[in-house]
């Protein structure tokens, strides 16, 4: 049986510069105008590019609802076919595009970089719509949303080390960190900070000497997972956690920034089932968006904004609590805590407006 539409707007277009296939997804706003990045990836077709924006912008409306956020969840797309050559040209054609297709939505859908895409790309959107964030500082944005991505994550690894440790800190525990980019180099230099073992591994093979000499661990991103290790932070790419995969991992706990880690939602009844805490990564990667809204949407100091990251880690710890007390993994009792709050943002719209709790605690 197929399962129900439940996006507000999906908008597919061919860009008149480009023509590449542009995706916008929103997928809510509930809670308000509707975030998420822009992704610049290769598929098969373009019906795989719609899957994925489809995918993440209802990943991203659960992600600003648990983060405590007024804004809903979208995603926007330039799909590549795998045999086009992306030249500089053709790279500006297509934000040109889809900067075009951004401003259609006067503010109700708003981005910022993800795969494929970067601050400076920002700069070109935002020739057509303001409302494109973490364009370079000299652009008037907040630049590389990397190091509060990281920051969240590791409030959130933290929170849960307490929980399934009995300890916060991460001192002597073996972390294996599958991705050494941007966000999971500053996750491990976080954790080596503070005395942990870091081990880890990504594609590109000239990452490892890097690795080596910040005195890291390296492990074969095939063995990644399966690696020994107390922690597992997946911090590349998502559908990492299956049926093959699980029922290899030693860590007690995964908690990591890549996008939809599981490839279908049993998986996390399957890690619950062999005793491995899984932090739903809508959760943990909260912390880049938080920062980035509160200082450019919000105009928070940096301060204020990035205590808002590190809030993460009361959130985690609130909805563990909450998923032993119901006895259901993390997974569903944070659909729980979100849901709830987009049905009271429903229920005051419906009355003709009304305060909606930022709080996700609140509505419990």
């Amino acid at each position: 049986m197929s399962q129900p539409f439940t996006h507000e707007d999906v908008v597919m277009r061919r860009g008149r510069r480009s023509g590449l296939v542009l995706i916008v997804a929103v997928h809510s706003r509930a809670l308000g105008p509707a975030v998420g990045g822009c992704r610049l990836r290769r598929y098969d077709g373009w019906h795989e590019g719609l899957a994925d924006a489809l995918r993440l912008s209802e990943a991203m409306t659960y992600k600003a609802a648990m983060a405590g956020l007024d804004f809903g969840g979208g995603k926007s797309v330039i799909a590549l076919a795998r045999d086009t050559e992306l030249t500089a040209e053709l790279r500006q054609a297509a934000l040109e595009d889809l900067g075009e297709l951004i401003d259609s939505f006067h503010g109700s859908y708003r981005t910022g970089p993800d795969v494929g895409t970067g601050p400076e790309d920002m700069v070109v959107l935002k020739r057509f719509s303001p409302y494109a964030y973490c364009a370079p500082p000299e652009h008037g944005g907040t630049g590389d949303s990397s190091g509060p991505t990281a920051t969240g994550v590791l409030a959130a690894l933290r929170s849960g080390a307490r929980h399934v440790f009995g300890d916060a800190s991460c001192a002597g525990r073996t972390v294996v960190i599958s991705g050494f980019g941007a966000v999971g180099s500053g996750i491990a230099a976080g954790l080596a900070a503070e005395g942990a073992q870091v081990v880890v591994s990504d594609v590109d093979p000239s990452r490892k000497a890097q690795a080596l000499a910040s005195g890291y661990g390296w492990v074969e991103p095939a063995q990644a997972l399966s690696a020994p290790a107390d922690i597992l932070v997946p911090a590349a790419v998502g559908g990492v956690l299956d049926d093959e995969t699980v029922p290899h991992i030693t860590a007690r706990l995964i908690v990591g920034p890549a996008n939809n880690q599981l490839t279908e939602e049993r998986t996390a009844d399957t890690l619950a089932a062999r005793g491995i805490v899984w932090i739903p990564d809508f959760v943990a990667s909260a912390g880049g968006i938080a920062y980035t809204l509160g200082r450019e949407s919000q105009h928070c100091t940096h301060e204020a904004a990035l205590r808002r990251v590190e809030g993460i880690a009361d959130t985690v710890s609130d909805l563990l609590a909450a998923a032993r007390s119901a006895g259901v993994t993390p997974l569903r009792a944070a659909r729980r805590i979100a849901e709830r709050r987009l049905a009271t943002a429903a229920a005051c719209a419906q009355r003709g407006g009304g305060d909606v709790p930022a709080d996700p605690a609140a509505t419990r």
